[in-house]
């Protein structure tokens, strides 16, 4: 089997052969840090997550590198607004982001570069540009050139003679071509700016990543990454600056679909952003990321409560599974079989994966492994029970879900706890509910029954007594 990818650049699915063999260098781009993250922006990081898990299982080193726009024009807007240096402000979300990163399971990047922290590079790279004739400087900017590539639109598919205005600059009058994009700001009252050769003035959007993925990963890389919505301008332009100034830059560019709200795309813009942490008072973080990876990462996510409770229990069932395989064989200590890190993948899985990064396919191979483990179960199989619990848990464990690897057996440890409270408490009720009964006090015994009820927690009298659940 080999691994293909859909490469936005050549709009196929391609094998993937990287430039070393045996090593991926992987650049994706990350948050404009002027606000706390909503869902939106973890589905892909979870998508490309689930894209380091898949390398490193098929043998690869990866090299991952994300950054994070820490100075933006969004970002000012936001400190004026809030009478707050624009520092404190993407201090303050930068943070947000990495416990929402480590909430649901992400791998920490390899690195994870600032734009402030790279200025030095970024005037390099202007410098080339410069020198070569694609950029110049004007009225304390300085542009990049779109009449100088000849290839400048072929990742979007446009044509530069249909392109509208760049956007990027309050005043454009300064620009040769109004299509111009803006590679360094230059200086305002009151905002933050560096010295640069052209004047003081602070970074435009698309330098940075250029400046940064180069210093990092090389001229030339594996696999740069980000959300569909990057490709123009921002991805565009980085290919333009990146390539004109002499470097290959990315060899394969993949792009996740956004994730929308009643046909919208999720954004602040809109209104309709949900935060991750308000998505969290609802479900488990395993189980928001089983919700934001189980579609393929290609196809647009229409996010509705009902689809997350139904991927929420979708993953409870395997989760029961997994627990429920897991405390058999721990009463059965000589039952033989693979453990997790042994077993082999099945073959449906690693094709569905290889075939660009098919996340629905390999949960159905997990979904068919989890029925054959049940039937297992039930027939006292137990040998045939640790192997499908080692294929399930090695499938999980590729797609961040196991529940009884970090960081979810931490928390299912927190959460075994407060089981063990929540059975106490609900007994003593329950206790004292019967005794209310025996003596006939049915009033009591009756408010008890509806305190629990209101409570969550489902009664059933039974001839062996009362039984319990939690409502789901």
């Amino acid at each position: 089997m080999t691994l293909r990818l859909h490469d936005t650049a050549t709009r196929e699915v391609r094998e993937f052969t990287p430039l070393v063999p045996g090593r991926v260098s992987l650049y994706v781009c990350g948050a404009t840090v002027q606000a706390a993250p909503h869902i939106g922006h973890l589905r892909s990081a979870i998508a490309f997550d689930i894209l380091v898990r898949w390398l490193e299982a098929r043998g690869y080193q990866v090299t991952f590198c994300r950054n994070v726009t820490d100075i933006d024009d969004k970002i000012i807007r936001a400190a004026e607004q809030e009478g707050t240096p624009w520092w404190a402000v993407a201090e303050r979300n930068q943070r947000l982001f990495s416990r929402a990163y480590d909430a649901l399971g992400c791998r920490e990047p390899d690195v994870e570069p600032r734009a402030t922290g790279h200025v030095p590079e970024m005037i390099g790279l202007m410098q080339r540009l410069i020198d070569t004739g694609h950029a110049y400087a004007a009225g304390g900017d300085v542009y990049f050139d779109v009449r100088t590539d000849p290839s400048y639109g072929e990742l979007s598919g446009q044509r530069l003679d249909q392109m509208r205005p760049s956007e990027d600059a309050g005043d454009s009058s300064a620009k040769r071509d109004p299509r111009d994009f803006t590679l360094w700001k230059g200086a305002k009252p009151g905002e933050p700016s560096w010295d640069t050769p052209w004047g003081p003035g602070r970074p435009g959007w698309h330098l940075e990543c250029s400046a940064m993925s180069m210093k990092y990963l090389g001229s030339a890389f594996d696999i740069h990454g980000g959300g569909i919505d990057l490709v123009f301008p921002h991805h565009e332009n980085e290919i333009a600056q990146s390539t004109c100034a002499g470097y290959e830059f990315a060899r394969y560019w993949m792009h996740n679909a956004v994730l929308g709200v009643a046909g919208e795309k999720m954004s602040k813009s809109l209104g309709n952003s949900l935060r991750v942490e308000e998505i969290l008072r609802t479900v488990r973080p395993v189980e928001l990321r089983y919700y934001l990876g189980h579609a393929h990462y290609r196809s647009v996510l229409e996010f509705s409560e009902d689809s997350l409770g139904e991927a929420a229990a979708a993953y409870r069932r395997v989760e029961g599974f997994v627990q429920r395989a897991s405390e058999a064989l721990a009463a059965d200590p000589d039952a033989s079989g693979p453990a997790p890190a042994e077993a082999i993948l099945p073959l449906s899985f690693s094709a569905a994966l290889d075939d660009d990064l098919g996340v629905p396919a390999a949960l159905a191979a997990v979904h068919a492994a989890v029925r054959d483990g049940n039937s297992a179960l039930q027939a006292g199989r137990t040998a045939d029970v640790r192997e499908s619990l080692a294929q399930v848990r090695a499938m999980l464990g590729v797609l961040g879900l196991d529940p009884l690897a970090q960081p979810w057996a931490a928390s299912d440890r927190q959460g075994e706890r407060m089981r063990e409270i929540v059975q106490s408490l609900v007994q003593v009720a329950l206790d004292q509910r019967q005794l209310a009964r025996a003596r006939k006090d049915y009033a009591t015994a009756d408010a008890l029954r509806e305190g629990l009820e209101k409570a969550g927690i489902a009664i059933e009298d039974t001839r062996d007594g009362p039984r319990w659940e939690i409502r789901r």
